[in-house]
């Protein structure tokens, strides 16, 4: 496959970007989309030219790093990570543009890389337990009803990569948000931050410049987890909640 890649280029965070146009050929439809990535700054390396920075760890859609902004989607045409999207989702003779996340919470620091610790500051605000872990615990010492393990479950597979906020024509993390407070909140051993849990994380959220949510559902669409849009509604029931109890008490 020969392809024309339109890759956005910023030296510094500070520095003005802009598009950049490269042709790389000799594509194996079986690539992942950053093994081609890979193929194009092995080319520049050898022309003497800086390559293209890009977030990536895994590969194996588990971490979530690998998060670029393809032909206007998060992560690309299929519903899963960058790293497991392969070349052969495009055609031969594409014209593929490629961007980093665009949101305000989420700077640029070179390239298609951003800054994604405002992520890491609302989980310190409330995504932990004050249950002591130890060893494991017998599978049977705190019973969990299988609706609330299967919430929580399905919550708990965010890998936080901020597809998300880069779908929100907001630029809200609400979806990120709510699927760290579902997680805990529906379990007993998130019990005693319950309240705390919210209000901390929803406030932290706000402070860090994300947008609000308008439940557009583009977020719900991106997302290569499927954490589902219902989740923002649960916790705005559980803030809902905490608000009225911090109130009467």
């Amino acid at each position: 496959m020969k392809l024309t890649l339109r890759v956005w280029r910023q030296k510094t965070a500070d520095a003005p970007g802009a598009m950049a146009t490269y042709e790389v050929d000799g594509i194996s439809p079986d690539m992942s989309f950053l093994e081609m990535l890979d193929t194009l700054n092995e080319e520049l390396i050898l022309r003497g030219e800086e390559p293209v920075a890009f977030d990536h760890d895994c590969r194996e859609g588990i971490c979530g790093a690998c998060s670029l902004v393809i032909n206007g989607d998060a992560h690309g045409p299929e519903r899963t990570t960058t790293c497991q999207l392969h070349m052969r989702s495009f055609r031969d003779g594409d014209t593929i543009d490629v961007e980093p996340w665009r949101a305000a919470a989420f700077p640029v620091v070179k390239d298609l890389v951003v800054d994604r610790s405002a992520f890491d500051r609302i989980i310190q605000a409330g995504g932990y337990i004050s249950a002591p872990t130890g060893s494991a615990p017998e599978a049977h010492a705190t019973p969990v009803p299988k609706a609330d393990a299967d919430h929580a479950f399905e919550h708990a597979e965010c890998i936080g990569c901020g597809a998300c906020v880069a779908a929100c024509p907001n630029g809200s993390a609400m979806l990120f948000t709510s699927a760290k407070v579902n997680h805990l909140n529906v379990l007993p051993q998130g019990a005693p931050e319950r309240e705390t849990r919210v209000l901390d994380m929803v406030q932290v959220m706000d402070e860090e410049g994300f947008g609000g949510c308008t439940l557009t559902g583009e977020c719900a669409t991106a997302c290569p987890k499927g954490i589902p849009l219902p989740s923002i509604t649960a916790m705005n029931k559980e803030w809902l909640r905490a608000t009225r109890k911090v109130r009467r008490s």
